[in-house]
């Protein structure tokens, strides 16, 4: 997903967010905010929002000697959504579909997104609103039971994980997947409040899977961005499970076989991907020359 022009006050907000926690000194923040504008100005038009966030992003954290200006913010994420973990668990298991049921948790849980702030309540209690409204709320584009069934026949599995604390949510939907080859890639720097090694660590997910870093420090997946290690999982993967608006925004025209899981925070991104902001969405884009596994799921068949 190319960058729109409703992108750039995102892109201005984060940048002023980012910039009041790293300095309080006024002339400081003004010096960083005109950097800001001055390298918003050369942005390449067909850039995807998660490069042109990664950018900005790493001239702040070099301009201010900061190695990662959420650490906090990630840590109490994790710690939140640590605390809610038994009474999730205990959801899912007392319902009919536990697969079902700990998919939509995990979709639900993409709401933790401080790069998507301006569109969306990251409270404690708007988190806890949207888990517990997401047993009965509608899924868009495709079918859990398509997922179930591309899982079924995956050898090796992908999973690009987005949010600290979000990925809380993912470990209890992983250990509800069935059997396959699972490896989930964090990313490999800071990343506004993008999941990293440390936050995996916290979160003890090594104990159920493998996990690998992206190499990249971008809010989404930048494959020319990425490590050989990881470009090649991406490439020998049967099926990719993508969290997020950033991997959505960075992956949406890659043909490989992928299911988007996402909250629609953002009226561009609801706009790219067909689907109404608010939105819990599971979109099945097929590999090239695979049919998607349901009608009207794919993304090929959106309204943009």
């Amino acid at each position: 997903m190319k960058t729109y022009l409703e992108c750039l006050p995102c892109f201005v907000t984060q940048a002023l967010e980012v910039v009041r926690m790293t300095t309080e000194d006024n002339s400081e923040r003004f010096r960083l905010m005109r950097l800001v504008f001055e390298q918003a100005s050369r942005y390449p038009e067909e850039a995807s929002p998660p490069e042109v966030a990664a950018r900005m992003h790493r001239m702040i954290r070099d301009e201010t000697e900061t190695d990662d200006p959420y650490k906090e913010i990630k840590k109490r994420s994790n710690e939140f959504a640590l605390q809610l973990l038994p009474r999730l668990e205990q959801m899912v298991e007392d319902s009919d579909d536990q697969f079902e049921s700990a998919l939509r948790l995990a979709i639900a849980g993409n709401v933790m997104d401080w790069g998507a702030k301006t569109h969306t309540d990251v409270s404690e209690d708007a988190i806890k609103k949207t888990l517990h409204e997401a047993l009965d709320s509608p899924i868009e584009g495709s079918s859990p039971d398509a997922m179930r069934k591309a899982i079924k026949h995956a050898d090796h599995i992908l999973y690009l994980a987005d949010n600290a604390g979000e990925i809380v949510f993912d470990r209890l939907f992983l250990s509800h997947m069935p059997e396959a080859h699972i490896t989930v890639a964090v990313k490999g720097g800071p990343a506004i409040n993008d999941a990293t090694m440390k936050d995996a660590e916290q979160i003890n997910l090594h104990d159920i899977v493998d996990v690998i870093d992206s190499g990249s420090d971008a809010p989404g997946t930048v494959l020319d961005d990425c490590s050989q290690e990881f470009r090649t999982l991406f490439d020998r993967a049967d099926l990719i499970v993508s969290k997020g608006q950033g991997n959505y925004e960075t992956l949406s025209e890659v043909p490989q076989n992928i299911f988007y899981l996402l909250k629609v925070k953002c009226p561009v991104v609801a706009r790219d991907a067909g689907y109404p902001a608010g939105s819990m969405l599971l979109l099945h884009r097929p590999a090239q020359g695979v049919e998607s596994s349901t009608a009207g799921g794919s993304i090929q068949d959106a309204t943009v």
